[in-house]
């Protein structure tokens, strides 16, 4: 039969190794919650010296510019003087072990070479004895988990095994704190980049306007006064100047409404009425690539509370798009109904239609569906996300289906009143 001192001693080291699980469980979990990396590795080389029963532990990561390990976390009273130390990855048992990727244990440390002194001048501190771990994340080494001088006997297998649990839940935080510091930065340059874009488009716009003014009044002055002979070359100067002043007023459009300069002055318009002088409008263009272009309308005004302009722009460059987008002989059709609380409005062609990977990106501004480098249909992609601004500032919603080779349908909802338009707010998500 055992003694009862053994039966007490295994059941000591059962006791002990529950608490050493509990204790590695608990920081395993509060990695879900470590918002902040500092305070998260602290608990960690506390619980690697507590757990491997050694005076003291630290982290160090690898500095790509030198090529050194540097400290990255170690007791609060040493930190300071370890700051500005680089270990070297040739000449320390930190860069031996984050170069060959394997677990250090060192019993007598005035016995291996590898040991870096220099951290011992620094703190005016003895280590004796020393493990080792490296701290990897997809197979790819961040630095090193130390724990130094282990006050009962040498360091085991179990504290090996401790401290390699450690070293994976570390190198998950500093993996995850890496990342969330790219994306920070990377929002940072997007939102610089963005406000570079807004202010280039919204000087540029302005200072266009007014000398394409003058081209546009005197081209057309000397059109009439010039009489047939040169005919012909002012109307490619009217034309083409034209095609620049609507580019204009797209970028403005666009910039007044992300910048909150634009305004909706609304009031009581028919719907019907806008989508009859839009088709109008674009018959010649239709008629002269034979493209059936139709209103299929009820007999009800729909009427809304919006600012035609900006309906008739938005509908426009849908019917236009159309057209640019649908071979010769083929149709357009816009429609128009009443639902509960809404107008919807469709333009709906036979044209070649959208590829499924580009369609969730063509309201965006300056995206066009085919090559960038071909633009084999002229323009710059600005007509649909100007549309879409359009929609938007009335309360309302636009969207796209469409099949590759059969044809397209952009419909828009518009609310039809104030009212409406508050109850949307709470329905048409970003």
């Amino acid at each position: 039969m055992k003694s009862s001192s053994e039966s007490n001693a295994k059941s000591s080291l059962t006791n002990e190794r529950l608490l050493r699980l509990e204790r590695l469980s608990e920081l395993v979990r509060s990695l879900d919650n470590a918002h902040e990396l500092e305070p998260f590795l602290q608990n960690v080389i506390s619980a690697a010296g507590e757990l491997t029963d050694s005076e003291a532990a630290s982290i160090l990561e690898f500095d790509e510019q030198s090529n050194t390990l540097r400290f990255l976390a170690a007791p609060w009273h040493q930190f300071e003087p370890l700051r500005g130390i680089q270990v070297p990855l040739d000449k320390s048992a930190a860069g031996w072990v984050y170069r060959e990727l394997k677990p250090l244990r060192i019993p007598d440390v005035k016995a291996d070479a590898r040991h870096f002194s220099e951290v011992d001048f620094a703190l005016a501190f003895e280590t004796r004895s020393l493990l080792a771990v490296p701290l990897i994340v997809g197979g790819k080494p961040l630095g090193v988990l130390e724990a130094v001088n282990k006050t009962s006997a040498d360091y085991t297998e179990d504290d090996a095994t401790i401290l390699e649990t450690l070293a994976t839940t570390t190198a998950l935080a500093i993996h995850n704190s890496s990342l969330q510091r790219r994306v920070e930065a990377s929002m940072i340059e997007l939102a610089e980049l963005d406000r570079l874009k807004n202010d280039f488009i919204a000087i540029t716009s302005h200072e266009l306007r007014t000398p394409l003014g003058l081209i546009l009044g005197h081209a057309t002055f000397l059109r009439e006064l010039l009489g047939q002979d040169y005919r012909e070359q002012l109307d490619i100067i009217i034309r083409n100047a034209s095609k620049l002043k609507e580019i204009i007023e797209s970028l403005s459009n666009v910039d007044n409404y992300e910048t909150g300069g634009a305004r909706v002055r609304q009031r009581a318009v028919s719907m019907a009425r806008i989508i009859e002088e839009v088709v109008a409008s674009f018959s010649d263009m239709a008629s002269k690539r034979n493209i059936t272009l139709k209103a299929e309308l009820g007999r009800d005004d729909l009427f809304i509370e919006a600012d035609a302009g900006k309906i008739s722009i938005a509908l426009s460059n849908l019917v236009k798009n159309a057209i640019v987008f649908t071979d010769d002989g083929g149709h357009i059709f816009v429609s128009g109904e009443s639902v509960p609380g809404y107008v919807k409005v469709s333009v709906i062609d036979d044209g070649i239609g959208i590829p499924p990977k580009d369609l969730p990106r063509i309201f965006e501004r300056f995206y066009q569906v085919e090559s960038h480098l071909t633009r084999r249909h002229g323009g710059m992609g600005l007509g649909l996300s100007v549309a879409k601004v359009m929609i938007e500032m009335h309360g309302g919603r636009i969207w796209a289906e469409s099949a590759e080779g059969k044809g397209s349908n952009f419909s828009f909802l518009l609310p039809v009143n104030v009212t409406q338009v508050e109850a949307a707010s709470n329905v048409f998500l970003p």
